[in-house]
């Protein structure tokens, strides 16, 4: 490599013993190096270039070796022209400026028919630079920021004291110091990340016995404040004193973490007089920077190098922390291999283990407050992607439960990649709409159309009102929609409501027509229609009634009013009572019941399939093939039979409907008083092998129904996407899952019953969890590496793709 070699310390002396040695051992290890240096100290400048000064260059020429111990006597000599043999005399150039005035002149000017530099160091310094009040004022940080502005990559090294422990000037620490820092200038040199993602690094190594044997660790930087009053001027009379003199002071009270308090001059008297005349001389207060890193918690720059390890910080131009992912982690000092096409025999050549950021890299913000299924996301990541690909992202502290988390403030640019896992009321949705190319989401914005049941019902008629040969047809129960503020208004809420009240008023007349306890009234009654109510957007199978008549229907809704709360504020269905809350006393579905449901041979508990369904970008719809059966507390009995003890067996009529046990009924686990064992069992176990009444291709009953559940998951998911656009709009930088349940009738023909969204995980239990950890997997397999890129190349075993669906967007 070329490397251009600059620093604040000036040329070899005492305030800058040891850039000869770095030099040389770079040489050693067979780079070209090129060496621009300020002529004095120029320490504690940062970045500054002095306006309007023309800098003058003088030409150093360096002794063979440099003696630390014996600098009193100058070393090396100084002339005012450049020799004219400049190959066969070493010359180095020092200029009349800052730090990063060597760096521009170094890159663009004296040494430009070496040929292209390919790497900038800036140090080694004299001291620490670490914790961000050095840094931001170090002079050797300021020439590598140059270079980095100036495109070139630069590496900033700096060597912390210890003096009450270790000489900074023994030439055996400088040796071992100066061997050190070359092989992670040519570790970092060979791994320099390709995403841009890193400028610059600030490297600290601490000068003490055995660091080569200590950790060299990828750290972020502190951030830290002079305290309170911590001025770092002292008021003084007269002559500011020696700079030179008061750097040496500094220098020295490294690692003694010792510093000379200020003492303001002058008397009370004087100041009663207005404005005394001082001289303010420099005195930072250096005990700030020690006690903030001894108060910080570990793993920041300060830390590693107090601990005596090599600290190593990645940096973009603008002090913004960069490749966060690496902090924690261990560079390898290995052999590594140069930049160059072929590697100089010098370098060392084993291939490294130093974990870079890749090009696809995404930070993720991963907070789905579900115990359950929240490890199952994170370790999903891991397993799907390298743990250098992503950057997991804390929730901020204060945002409440149903803000939008902000995510422009959590990431270091607002262009980075980005996946958000969250709840649906954290989603940052005006910061999804303006990155689609860089936000991943785990959930669209609009999915009204299909998980409320009042408008899965619209989605449903009007689709197949157009497309009579739609498979929704004859799979998903007509359904009727209507809105209820109070009880007494039921009778006018159901005017359109033609099929519910002209089925509700035959089941009347059949009830009417004989005695309900003879044959004949029995006979009757098989022929009435039972209805199954729903909440349009309640959940958690709330609110689920069954009813056959008028009576009945205004029989729930008169209870449901005498249960309703007298005000909101105590309306917050936490007191036991089953009533529908206020939010939800509005849409009702009314459905035909499905009767008889498919029973497992030997079990007489009803139940349902709950399958898992995965929507990735706009729109492409995945079946997760492990589904669940879940199953009723207690046996089926018809509804037109009431379960209790009195009177088991009887006819249900207006009069007893209420004794109905919805238990033997409904499926959700949530409901469930007596939940039995094997409540939830998966699917693809279940005794079903023969072939199924409705199954006209012989197959074997379970992919009979499997078969069923994809032709109706895809073609409802079109129907939302194409004809309800409105309330249901796949985004194409977004992924969700659904959970979707079914019922089987006795022939094997399969109903959907409702779309799910952030279905509830849990109800999976402990022993299946494994289900739902493959689901995860595979879906953020392919949601995240279809949208970012790389991770590793997995199959969809379980995944089946059902429908794609072009939107033309």
């Amino acid at each position: 490599m070329h490397i251009l070699v600059t620093n604040d310390d000036g040329p070899p002396g005492p305030a800058s013993p040891y850039v000869h040695s770095l030099v040389r051992a770079l040489q050693k290890a067979g780079h070209t190096v090129s060496v621009c240096l300020p002529d004095t100290q120029r320490s504690w400048i940062g970045k500054a270039h002095m306006i309007g000064q023309t800098v003058k260059p003088v030409y150093y020429r360096p002794p063979a070796t440099y003696d630390t111990l014996d600098d009193s006597t100058p070393q090396g000599t100084t002339h005012r022209y450049p020799s004219h043999g400049r190959d066969a005399v070493e010359e180095w150039v020092l200029v009349d400026g800052t730090p990063a005035s060597c760096a521009q002149i170094g890159l663009h000017h004296v040494f430009r028919e070496r040929g292209p530099i390919d790497l900038v160091v800036s140090g080694p310094n004299f001291g620490r630079n670490s914790t961000a009040l050095f840094a931001l004022s170090s002079g050797t940080l300021g020439a590598a920021l140059e270079a980095a502005v100036c495109r070139r990559r630069a590496i900033a090294l700096s060597w912390a004291h210890f003096k009450d422990r270790q000489s900074p000037k023994d030439p055996a620490i400088i040796e071992a110091a100066t061997r050190h820092s070359v092989r992670v200038i040519e570790a970092l040199a060979a791994q320099w990340p390709t995403d841009e993602s890193v400028d610059l690094y600030t490297v600290n190594v601490a000068l003490l016995p055995g660091l080569e044997g200590r950790r060299t660790i990828f750290t972020p930087m502190l951030q830290n404040y002079w305290g309170d009053g911590g001025t770092c001027f002292t008021e003084v009379e007269g002559s500011v004193g020696d700079e030179d003199e008061e750097e040496e002071r500094i220098r020295g009270s490294e690692g003694a973490h010792t510093t000379n308090g200020a003492e303001p001059n002058g008397d009370d008297d004087e100041k009663n007089k207005g404005l005394v005349h001082r001289h303010f001389k420099w005195k930072p207060r250096f005990e700030d920077v020690y006690r903030s890193v001894e108060e910080a918690p570990p793993g920041n720059d300060g830390w590693a190098v107090n601990e005596g390890h090599t600290s190593v910080t990645p940096m973009k131009a603008n002090f913004w922390q960069a490749a966060s992912h690496l902090h924690g982690k261990e560079l390898n000092l290995g052999n590594q291999s140069s930049v160059e096409e072929k590697p100089p025999s010098s370098l060392v050549t084993r291939k490294s283990t130093l974990v870079l950021r890749p090009r696809h890299h995404f930070h993720a913000l991963i907070a789905y407050e579900d115990p359950y299924v929240h490890p199952l996301i994170v370790t999903a990541l891991e397993a799907l992607f390298p743990p250098e690909s992503f950057t997991i992202l804390s929730k901020t502290p204060n945002t409440a439960k149903d803000e939008a988390i902000p995510l422009a403030k959590l990431l270091p640019n607002p262009t980075a990649n980005v996946l958000q896992i969250t709840p649906y009321e954290n989603i940052d949705w005006d910061f999804v709409a303006a990155h689609p190319e860089t936000c991943l989401v785990n959930s669209y914005m609009l999915r009204k159309a299909l998980i409320r049941k009042h408008y899965l019902a619209s989605t449903v008629e009007q689709w197949i009102a157009k497309r009579p040969q739609s498979v929704l047809k004859d799979h998903v129960k007509r359904s009727e929609a209507f809105e209820v503020d109070y009880a007494e208004f039921l009778d006018d809420a159901l005017v359109e409501a033609f099929d519910l009240r002209a089925s509700l008023e035959r089941n009347e007349a059949l009830l009417d027509t004989t005695d309900e306890g003879d044959s004949e009234g029995k006979d009757a009654a098989k022929g009435v229609e039972w209805w199954i109510l729903k909440p349009g957007m309640s959940d958690r199978g709330q609110g689920i009634r069954l009813f056959c008549t008028m009576a009945q229907l205004q029989g729930i809704f008169d209870g449901w009013e005498a249960e309703r709360p007298d005000s909101e504020d105590e309306d917050n269905g936490e007191d036991g009572g089953d009533y529908i809350t206020t939010s939800q006393l509005r849409h009702f579905v009314a459905q035909p019941y499905i009767d008889p449901p498919l029973l497992l041979p030997g079990d007489d508990r009803k139940f349902h399939i709950r399958t898992y369904v995965a929507c990735v970008g706009s729109l492409d719809v995945y079946v997760y093939k492990p589904m669940l059966a879940l199953f009723a507390g207690k046996n089926y009995v018809p509804p037109k039979y009431s379960y209790s003890q009195e009177q088991e067996g009887s006819i249900s009529s207006p009069s007893n409907a209420g004794d109905i046990d919805l238990e033997a009924h409904l499926t959700n686990t949530c409901l469930q008083r007596s939940v039995a064992e094997n409540t939830v069992q998966p699917f693809w176990d279940l005794p079903l092998s023969s072939p199924l009444p409705s199954n006209t291709t012989n197959k074997d009953a379970k992919e009979h129904i499997f078969a069923q559940i994809c032709d109706i998951t895809g073609e409802v998911f079109e129907a939302a996407a194409r004809a309800m656009q409105m309330h249901f709009r796949p985004l194409p930088n977004a992924f969700e899952l659904f959970g979707l349940d079914f019922l089987v009738d006795a022939s094997g023909h399969v109903y959907l019953l409702e779309v799910n969204a952030f279905p509830d995980f849990r109800q999976t239990g402990d022993e299946l969890k494994g289900l739902v950890a493959g689901l995860w997997r595979e879906v953020l397999g392919r949601a995240v590496g279809r949208f970012f890129g790389g991770g590793k190349e997995r199959e969809l075993e379980q995944l089946v793709h059902v429908r794609k669906v072009d939107l033309g967007w």
